[in-house]
């Protein structure tokens, strides 16, 4: 088999992978503007569902809510991780290793599992559902995610900048402002991002921590859709969808993952 056929056998089968993923986030973004309730065909081009969410106070709530929400969590995430990194990246001391790999198991382990154990963790030290609870646990699946993408900006950082500013006297917090973070910067932009994408999408641990009617939307979205499904529905996905996108692009484009910019 030619190494010809074998790249349009790759490109096919990336192709089907591609369609297999997008096919119904772009079935769904053109019914959000489709006039008919009930997606009835031919399609009929209409702004109808958007003009109507934003008439809707429970959903703008919600969204809100998320937004404010996820800022928060960036804002914590990214600094508590940015610090981690720069000292896991300094400092050798027993069990670095360990500390280190066990960042990786909280992003794989399923967030059905983890939305459990941080409802039952938080009943156990009196802590209720509510605002602070999803707070504390958006954070914590968010700082992982941080602390990777910083590091492995870190990586690309070299050691002796930060030992020539020492040697003309500055101190510790002066070399990490000066020296340190406006080169890593690009890293902490791509963590913050990350963060932010990862609180304003989760629904399993906004569901199992939020209080009972002060959801975030994506909690809203589910149980909207339990009660009966509304094109509106479309409309909202189809920005948070677009939001989302371009926050990861965004994430990807200053991260690099170590590489240079």
């Amino acid at each position: 088999m030619s190494n010809r056929l074998l790249a349009h056998l790759g490109k096919a089968y990336l192709g089907l992978i591609l369609f297999f993923l997008y096919a119904p986030i772009l079935v769904m973004a053109a019914m959000s503007f489709n006039a008919s309730e009930f997606y009835q065909l031919p399609f009929s081009f209409s702004t109808e569902w958007y003009e109507r969410l934003w008439k809707n106070d429970e959903i703008l709530e919600a969204a809100w809510r998320s937004v404010w929400i996820a800022v928060v969590v960036t804002v914590i995430a990214t600094s508590l991780g940015t610090a981690a990194s720069i000292a896991l990246f300094r400092y050798e001391f027993p069990g670095k290793t360990v500390l280190q790999l066990l960042l990786f198991p909280p992003i794989a382990i399923p967030w059905l599992i983890t939305g459990t154990a941080m409802l039952i963790f938080f009943f156990g030290i009196g802590l209720d559902r509510g605002t602070p609870a999803v707070i504390i646990g958006h954070a914590a699946l968010a700082l992982p995610y941080v602390i990777v993408v910083v590091t492995a900006r870190l990586a690309t950082f070299d050691r002796t900048l930060e030992e020539a500013a020492r040697s003309l006297g500055a101190s510790a917090w002066k070399v990490t402002m000066a020296v340190t973070v406006p080169w890593i910067l690009p890293g902490i932009i791509a963590g913050g991002l990350f963060a932010f994408a990862v609180s304003f999408d989760q629904f399993v641990v906004s569901y199992f921590l939020s209080e009972p009617g002060d959801s975030t939307l994506p909690v809203l979205i589910y149980t909207s859709i339990r009660k009966g499904f509304t094109p509106e529905i479309n409309a909202v996905s189809t920005i948070i969808i677009a939001v989302s996108m371009g926050i990861m692009l965004l994430a990807a484009r200053y991260s690099n993952f170590g590489g240079e910019q």
